[in-house]
Order: C-alpha cells, then structure tokens, then sequence
C-alpha cells in the first residue's frame, strides 16, 4: 500500500505539443543564426535577436516542460517481496508523445551546437574575406573617385579604399600623407613622390586612426606621425609605422604604392601585415 500526497493530473497533450512547437521554434532561429553569421556577420541586430529568441524560446520550452509535461508526485510507498527478484519495475515517465518531445529536442540540440560552432569562425581576421589590396588596384576616395599623386598635398590627410572592394573589410581602408621623400627612412621606395599609405585601423584596439601630426618647425618638433585619438597610439610614418608611444603592439601596416601613367595611385603590393588589433596578428 502507499500513500499519496499532492498528486497532479497527468500531462495535457496540448502542453507537450506546446513543448515540441517551442523545441522547433528554438532550433529554427540557431539556424537562422549560423545562417546569418556566414552570410553576414556585420548586421549584428538581427543576429542578436535570432540567438536571442533561440534561447528564450529553448527556456520557455524547458519551463512549461518543467510545470505541464512531467509528472509530479509526492508518495511514501512500501515496496513488497518481488516475486521474480532479477526483474526491475519500470519507471518510465508516461509521456504520450515522447517520440516527438525527443526529435524536438535532438533537432533544438543539434541546431545550438551548430549555432555556438560557427561563431568561431568570427575569431581573429576575416579570413573568408579576399584581400583587398593586390599590385595594380587602384585607391579611390568614398564616393569611388580614383585618386591621384595630385590630390594629395603636403601635409594632408587622405582616407583611401581599394577600387571595387567591400570598404567594410577591415583592411580596405588606408590613410594617405605625403612628406619630403628625402626625409623618409623606412621603405623609401613604397612612397612614390613622398606620399605615404598605412591602415587606418589601429593596431591596439581597432579604432581609426583619424589623426595626422605634422610639425610647422621641425627643428623644436617631433616629426610626422599618425594618432589613434582613443587610446593615444603613435605611428612614425617615416620607419614604417613603428611605434612611438602608446599602447599599440605593433607597427601600422604600410601599404606599397606606385603611380600609373595618368597620375593615379595604385597599391604595389599588399599590406605589410595583417590590418585590425594585435590579437588578430594572424595572417591571411
């Protein structure tokens, strides 16, 4: 005999199918999100809201599981001699629908290991991503206007991209300064005419170097460099983006340039390292 305290109704079918609705709906938005981060990582709203909802709904799921779907009983049962002692009774939960439970939570399963796997392709440079910057490409400004030797003035600051590529490619963006080629002691040969090209991601954090140091007098000056307005980061254009202060890891990546026959430029060769913070040192 036993006796039974507090003993529930037994589960709602509309409660479990309620579950494997909420199961399906969790494993349709990680999929979505793997999805969307291959396709494009850059819209990160919508990748919040499929994660996101992936997992509310996986949480809403487990509790109605938790209040409608398993059984709860609070009982104090004497347990007699076993006729057959080798057998075991069975305590199987009476789920009705336990087949479809279980492939809805196999399929919400599978999709959120798939949807925590492929984040990891998001570390480090986008590798997936071609280089921007071959020999022959030419720079042009942000309405795509190719820019030549003559647009860049002693002592400017020029923001170029590489001719027909994504501009949101970390690497693609590059600062243009032009300085005495005499004075130039790093690379000489990469900056025709004097004109200068580094990656306008700094190397610490990657913020964008918007800042260029030109000194009126020298003689009481420091000499040229670009600046990292965030974190302080110093870059002497002239020894190839060499550190100077503050607390980049390592130099600013210099871009070879070259002129055409009608003036323009054009990249001689990639970035001399990978563009972005010094923990995606990787390169491509």
């Amino acid at each position: 005999m036993s006796e039974v305290f507090d003993r529930e109704p037994p589960a709602s079918p509309k409660a479990e199918l309620l579950v494997a609705a909420l199961l399906g709906g969790a494993a349709v938005l990680a999929v979505a999100f793997a999805v969307l981060l291959v396709a494009d990582r850059h819209d990160t709203q919508l990748l919040g809201l499929t994660l996101g909802g992936a997992f509310a709904l996986a949480a809403a799921a487990l509790v109605v599981t938790a209040r409608l779907v398993l059984p709860r009983e609070r009982a104090i049962e004497e347990r007699p001699e076993l006729e057959h002692p080798e057998e075991r009774p069975s305590l199987a939960v009476p789920v009705t629908r336990r087949r479809l439970l279980a492939a809805a939570a196999g399929a919400a399963a599978t999709a959120f290991a798939a949807a925590l796997a492929v984040p990891v392709s998001a570390i480090g440079p986008a590798t997936s991503d071609p280089d921007p910057w071959r020999r022959g490409r030419r720079l042009v400004d942000e309405q795509g206007t190719p820019l030549t030797a003559a647009d860049i003035a002693l002592g400017s600051f020029v923001t170029a991209f590489p001719e027909g590529a994504d501009p949101r490619v970390i690497a693609s963006p590059v600062v243009l300064v032009r300085d005495d080629p005499g004075k130039i002691r790093t690379r000489r040969s990469w900056a025709p005419q004097g004109i200068l090209a580094f990656s306008k991601i700094c190397t610490h954090a990657g913020c964008a170097v918007a800042l260029y140091r030109k000194p009126t007098y020298e003689p009481t000056s420091k000499p040229p460099a670009l600046a990292c307005p965030c974190h302080y980061s110093v870059f002497a254009t002239r020894e190839g983006g060499k550190v100077e202060s503050g607390p980049a890891g390592r130099p600013l990546p210099q871009l070879p340039l070259a002129i055409g026959p009608d003036g323009e430029l054009r990249a001689a060769g990639p970035l001399s390292g990978s563009a972005g913070p010094a923990w995606w040192s990787i390169r491509r």
